[in-house]
């Protein structure tokens, strides 16, 4: 078993762009990102921490908006629209989930889509879906990542996503399909989800359940990628795999902590980064 070290490979990631914003700063370009936070929950903000920390690590401008989770809508799309056209923002990411008084995808869909470097916009969720250049979500790409670093060739693979969000299990699929993967996608509503998890070459699961998949609903030598990260009551954090037993079965797999998660937010400086050289027409 191989275990799949995204910690590692994000911190490769991190340490590439730093170097090419450095490159950039010689041109008097320094890429930006937004963020607005809106209430006080205590795991996006811990999220938006990381996320500053890991913008001044590669040298971009980065400021976040902190906002009452009194705010109004109009008053978060006056902000966005401010953002959309500072020329010193190249991304605008708004921490989900938002007050349940606010509607997301107006949110959402105010920002404009080259600034839209969290790849939730309809344009570039089309885009995607049609294989054509876009910003994709954060997670999935990031994935996508480690399948690269490891050399795993998805053609032809069957392939089961567990969990259908439109921040991870949607998009996930989009990629996979891209990559010429056979792709099931399950989610709460299936009937029998071992039958779907036993078949699969690859098992990718986003569902927020801990220890959702059991050693039983893998076959030998599949490849695990869990996304799922949940705390239990003693403090741990847990994905949705049942690790300690799946592991014994696997070909490879995510860990967590330390798996996908650190891929998601050095996505998230990929993309900035990709936003601020088509703001200058930089190539790559």
């Amino acid at each position: 078993m191989t275990l799949l070290d995204g910690k590692s490979l994000s911190q490769k990631i991190k340490d590439n762009i730093k170097k090419e914003v450095e490159e950039l700063e010689k041109k008097g370009i320094v890429p930006g990102l937004a963020v607005i936070l809106v209430g006080n929950d205590p795991a996006s903000e811990t999220y938006v921490s990381m996320k500053e920390k890991a913008c001044k690590y590669v040298g971009f401008y980065s400021i976040v908006h902190k906002m009452p989770d009194t705010i109004t809508q109009d008053e978060i799309l006056a902000t966005i629209e401010m953002m959309n056209k500072n020329p010193r923002i190249d991304g605008i990411l708004v921490q989900l989930p938002l007050p349940g008084h606010i509607d997301t995808t107006k949110i959402l869909e105010a920002i404009d889509p080259s600034k839209d470097v969290d790849g939730f916009h309809p344009y570039n969720m089309g885009k995607l879906v049609e294989n054509l250049d876009s910003f994709a979500p954060c997670t999935p790409i990031g994935v996508m990542e480690i399948f690269k670093e490891y050399n795993i060739d998805l053609e032809g693979k069957d392939v089961c996503v567990v969990g259908a969000s439109n921040i991870v299990g949607k998009p996930m699929a989009a990629l996979l399909l891209n990559a010429n993967a056979t792709v099931t996608i399950t989610h709460i509503y299936t009937k029998d989800l071992a039958s779907h998890t036993k078949k699969a070459d690859i098992i990718i699961v986003g569902a927020g359940v801990p220890n959702l998949i059991k050693e039983d609903m893998v076959k030998d030598g599949a490849i695990v990628i869990d996304i799922g990260i949940n705390r239990l009551e003693d403090g741990r954090l847990v994905g949705d795999v049942d690790f300690e037993n799946v592991s014994k079965k696997c070909s490879y797999i995510t860990p967590v902590p330390g798996g996908v998660g650190p891929m998601t937010i050095a996505m998230l400086l990929k993309n900035t980064l990709k936003a601020a050289k088509r703001r200058v027409k930089w190539k790559s």
